[in-house]
């Protein structure tokens, strides 16, 4: 970003399953203690009555309180269910397209795992926002990490905002907060036993 000075955003990514008769109720709590400035519906689901179901009671919930919803991967399903965008995740293949498609408007990024090049070359296509991670330590996918190094250089040499996300801790948030736009946070919060209190908690150590 062009001032390493600001205050990231926090950017809150659903769990992949969820129990729609009570996590509206934790999601409002976080979206009422913690400014917020997007939230991400990435439920695993293909079924799509239960897409719409989750995307319908979200909508509600965000669009009251002014803060934008998009949907992991499903395109098609932006407009139909008046959200605000898209996160893709196929790096930058479908940017340009979806752009071309869901028009100016609307929100469309991209994760790039944790490639420079995928990175710029989707934000040149048009994307909103590039997303690393996993900034922390996992034994998932293949094992690559989005290092200190990669958020660095890329708020020194690229203007598109850049999302942190994927196996966060305060201390991770805090070596990165200088170097990122937003903080992409789901289960480092939503497997705690009060969403909203360690949400707090890890907004705390952006602050220092």
């Amino acid at each position: 970003m062009s001032d390493a000075q600001d205050t990231p955003q926090i950017y809150l990514i659903t769990p992949t399953e969820f129990d729609l008769s009570t996590f509206p109720d934790q999601m409002a709590a976080c979206l009422d203690s913690t400014e917020v400035a997007c939230v991400r519906l990435a439920l695993a689901t293909q079924d799509e009555g239960r897409i719409a179901k989750a995307a319908d009671a979200l909508r509600e919930l965000t669009h009251a309180r002014d803060v934008a919803l998009v949907i992991d991967t499903h395109i098609l399903m932006v407009e139909r269910l008046g959200l605000d965008g898209v996160h893709l995740t196929d790096a930058a293949r479908s940017v340009k397209k979806v752009r071309k498609d869901l028009g100016d408007d609307a929100i469309v990024g991209s994760y790039c795992g944790n490639s420079r090049h995928d990175g710029m070359t989707a934000g040149e296509l048009g994307a909103d926002y590039v997303s690393f991670g996993p900034v922390g330590a996992s034994t998932l996918g293949d094992g690559r990490q989005a290092e200190l190094e990669l958020f660095e250089w890329w708020s020194l040499m690229i203007e598109v905002p850049v999302v942190a996300e994927g196996m966060l801790n305060a201390d991770l948030i805090r070596s990165l907060t200088p170097h990122t736009d937003f903080f992409g946070i789901s289960d480092e919060i939503w497997q705690s036993e009060n969403p909203a209190s360690t949400l707090a908690e890890l907004r705390r150590a952006m602050l220092g």
